[in-house]
């Protein structure tokens, strides 16, 4: 098919997502040939870094041929069963490794997407407060800036109202705590002493110390809402207060989780362990949609009894356990471990703080650099009549060879864990080439 042909039936039949589908007219669809590593290839042949880990989940890149081999031997065996009533060798598998990775999360509930591993760890949170007989715990406190996901219920959680305000009616209220320290790295202060700021947030969100049935968090990175860093002892302190007080943890991990932040669970870095855990995202590689939720024996227990008491957590999904998914996450996981990926990150991560730091030095267009891990970003500095910077910036850098998709003025770098770093310094000099094009107006 030609390219002006598919792009043609694209526009007739096809709805993205997280689109205005009017700048699809100007900028059209890019038309993907195959990826492997950090590389997407277009159908003209042009080859382009994929400094997202598209949408932030192909912590191993693109086409990994260990992943590929371990989807392969799936495949011959079976690939999906009904997860009810029935197990297997790969997701026990999977599930023992899951539950080493804090001590105490021994139980492990699967689903198919971030939203809905947010969701479940919600309602095991509400329904297991039912079982207890404590109705009065059924409010929710979140962080403001927060994003867990697009479903009813974590939508109703999340505070970026570009993707909230339009179904309001829809959601209920949670208490939003609005003071948060925000830090650009690890060396500031705040980063292990955020007791001046502690206090007053403290009272802020006393009143709910009995109503509420948790807390949830990003841990560390809020990124939906510009890739913003937060103080560990903050996350420390939220979360003591939260045990102290009886009130669940729910750690959203869907884009920190495995490895992001130069650490496996970026709950780590304020060595805190939630009632709950969601990951996905980075967990296959992004290879299959995939979802888990780790909570302790705990919370299993209580709804451990016979069918007629009505206790059972019946919550389903058609594809709960895909064996397929699973056994891409197996094999991440054993990459993981063999080739030392958290370290690579760590050290990945530093010498991409150090160019981003670069390129605001040299354009003069960019402020707030910060990072942590594999994750570094920076705030185009505004000019006047221009709305949509970080559109034109990512317009320009596709054209030049890497995908950057800002959100709203926030450039980030986000690329597969496992990247050359010969390409960390592509991605510098393209980067500062589309800013300086875009400060002449191009």
């Amino acid at each position: 098919m030609l390219e002006n042909d598919m792009q043609r039936l694209d526009s007739q039949h096809v709805w993205h997502p997280c689109s205005q589908m009017k700048d699809y007219e100007q900028f059209k669809p890019l038309i993907i040939k195959k990826a492997y590593g950090s590389y997407i290839e277009l159908s003209n042949g042009q080859k382009i870094i994929d400094a997202i880990s598209s949408w932030w989940c192909k912590s191993l890149g693109h086409n990994h041929p260990k992943l590929k081999e371990a989807l392969k031997q799936q495949l011959e065996k079976f690939e999906h069963v009904i997860f009810a009533n029935t197990t297997n060798e790969i997701i026990v598998a999977l599930s023992q490794q899951l539950a080493a990775l804090l001590p105490g999360l021994n139980k492990v509930f699967y689903a198919g997407d971030g939203s809905c591993a947010v969701e479940i760890a919600m309602k095991m949170s509400l329904h297991s407060r039912i079982i207890q007989g404590n109705k009065k715990r059924k409010k929710f406190i979140a962080l403001k800036n927060s994003y867990h996901g697009e479903t009813v219920g974590a939508l109703s959680v999340s505070d970026v109202g570009l993707y909230r305000a339009p179904y309001s009616t829809m959601l209920f209220e949670p208490y939003f705590i609005e003071s948060i320290p925000y830090v650009l790295n690890t060396q500031a202060p705040e980063w292990n002493d955020c007791s001046a700021h502690w206090d007053t947030v403290e009272r802020l969100f006393e009143p709910h110390a009995e109503t509420a049935t948790a807390i949830l968090v990003e841990p560390i990175v809020q990124g939906a809402s510009g890739m913003k860093i937060y103080s560990q002892d903050f996350l420390a302190r939220l979360f003591q207060w939260a045990k102290n007080n009886h009130i669940h943890f729910i750690a959203d991990e869907i884009m920190t989780g495995i490895g992001r932040t130069g650490k496996m669970l970026a709950c780590e870095h304020a060595g805190i362990i939630p009632d709950f855990v969601c990951l996905s995202k980075g967990l296959t590689s992004g290879y299959l949609p995939f979802s888990a939720v780790l909570t302790s024996d705990e919370i299993y227990q209580l709804f451990y009894d016979d069918y007629q008491t009505g206790k059972a957590f019946l919550h389903s999904h058609t594809y709960s356990g895909n064996a397929l998914a699973a056994a891409v996450a197996l094999a991440t996981l054993k990459v993981f471990s063999e080739e030392k990926i958290c370290a690579r990150a760590h050290k990945l991560g530093k010498f991409m703080l150090e160019k981003m730091t670069q390129v605001a030095q040299e354009t003069g267009q960019l402020e707030n650099v910060r990072g942590i891990g594999a994750l570094v970003a920076a705030d185009l500095i505004p000019q006047p009549g221009r709305l949509r910077l970080g559109y034109e910036v990512y317009q320009e850098a596709v054209k030049q060879g890497v995908l950057l998709r800002p959100i709203g003025n926030t450039l980030y770098w986000l690329p597969p864990l496992n990247i050359d770093f010969d390409l960390i310094e592509v991605l510098q000099k393209v980067t500062k080439n589309a800013i300086k094009i875009l400060s002449l107006g191009f």
